[in-house]
């Protein structure tokens, strides 16, 4: 290969714009072409040389990283190596690696490494009542996971040696490496990030400052949480490799079925059944509210099956604010299947009785359909 500044070979000044190279690059190449001349070594080595100097200056990225780096940009590890030129790099992985730190930073990371050896998070299903998510409470979980060593400490180390300073990395957990003309950071492979080694590891944890254990948690439910509410309990999840920052515990919630209500938000929904005698002359029912206190609901005289009574202000309490909901009866209208003979002769005497207009909306339906019959 030609072994010489792209500018040069293309017989062009640093400053030449794009139409510029190009029209230098198709001479050369109609110059130097191998159909051209038979075979020609030199003029194939040239051609090739054009084709690799025009390659990388169409390209605003690559000339860029050759006007600063030169050559060496597109060197990694042993000459002729071109991370352009073989397929583009991970752009992604190499960003992640430079601005990862920052990124868990903004999750709360502290110590060394940022949250590098941090702890994982864990996740508990918990399931509530609705009273208990209507008033709030106070659970006491269980989860079994990585927790802090007693025995060392939760440094790792055995009786009284203590942690060394990482020599891989200087004790900062991470180790810097040239990729192109991108300074990488990693995470150190030496301490896994924790900055530290250990020399003599202690028993319990291999190590690691960690093992396994059944812990209890006592964790606040606020009043109003809702079928996949999700609750962060800072520090709670498992512990970090020798001291680094333990990991958080995220609740979600999952409501128990109740015998009465059904919940839309902070609105409570019952179904309440009357008998067609109420529905018909007026009457009161009472539930049982989610507070404790018993809800007395007026049913007007008239009432159709499906119309809803609204009671203002006795649902479920708002999550993060103040006041409560509503509570909404749906009437449902039960039409009687066991009656008895007294019974069934007083409804004969009152059907005696009807006009129609007791049930204007029968009356409308069967008059419109009446004329049907005719045809």
């Amino acid at each position: 290969m030609v072994q010489t500044d792209y500018y040069e070979l293309l017989g062009v000044s640093r400053d030449a714009d794009g139409a510029t190279i190009k029209s230098a690059y198709r001479r050369l190449a109609k110059q130097y072409h191998p159909d051209r001349h038979g075979g020609c070594k030199e003029n194939e080595a040239k051609f090739k040389a054009v084709n690799e100097a025009y390659d990388c200056l169409k390209d605003p990225q690559k000339r860029a990283a050759y006007d600063r780096f030169g050559k060496a940009a597109f060197e990694n590890g042993g000459p002729g190596h071109d991370p352009f030129g073989g397929g583009n790099p991970d752009f992604s992985d190499i960003f992640s690696s430079i601005f990862g730190d920052f990124m868990d930073g903004q999750r709360g990371g502290r110590g060394r490494g940022g949250n590098v050896g941090r702890g994982s998070d864990l996740r508990y299903d918990l399931d509530l009542t609705l009273e208990e998510a209507f008033a709030g409470s106070e659970k006491t979980i269980t989860v079994n996971a990585l927790a802090t060593c007693e025995p060392c400490e939760g440094n790792g180390s055995r009786g009284s040696s203590v942690p060394q300073t990482c020599q891989s990395c200087g004790g900062a957990g991470r180790v810097r490496a040239q990729q192109g003309f991108f300074l990488v950071e990693r995470t150190c492979a030496t301490c896994q990030g924790s900055g530290q080694t250990v020399s003599d590891p202690c028993p319990a944890c291999d190590g690691e400052g960690r093992s396994l254990k059944k812990r209890k948690i006592n964790v606040n439910i606020p009043a109003g949480v809702d079928e996949g509410t999700r609750i962060r309990v800072a520090g709670e999840g498992e512990a970090g490799v020798r001291g680094s920052p333990s990991g958080d515990l995220y609740l979600f919630i999952h409501m128990k079925r109740h015998p009465i209500f059904h919940r839309d938000g902070t609105t409570l929904i019952a179904e309440c059944p009357v008998s067609f005698t109420t529905a018909a002359l007026g009457g009161e029912i009472s539930v049982p509210g989610v507070d404790g206190e018993k809800i007395e609901i007026r049913i007007p005289a008239g009432t159709q099956s499906g119309e809803t009574i609204r009671r203002r202000g006795a649902g479920m309490s708002v999550l993060q604010g103040r006041g409560r909901g509503d509570m909404v009866a749906r009437i449902l209208v039960e039409t009687p299947t066991k009656l008895s003979k007294e019974q069934k002769d007083l409804l004969c005497q009152f059907r005696e009785t009807e006009t129609g207009d007791e049930c204007p909306q029968a009356k409308s339906f069967f008059s419109r359909i009446a004329g049907l019959f005719d045809k």
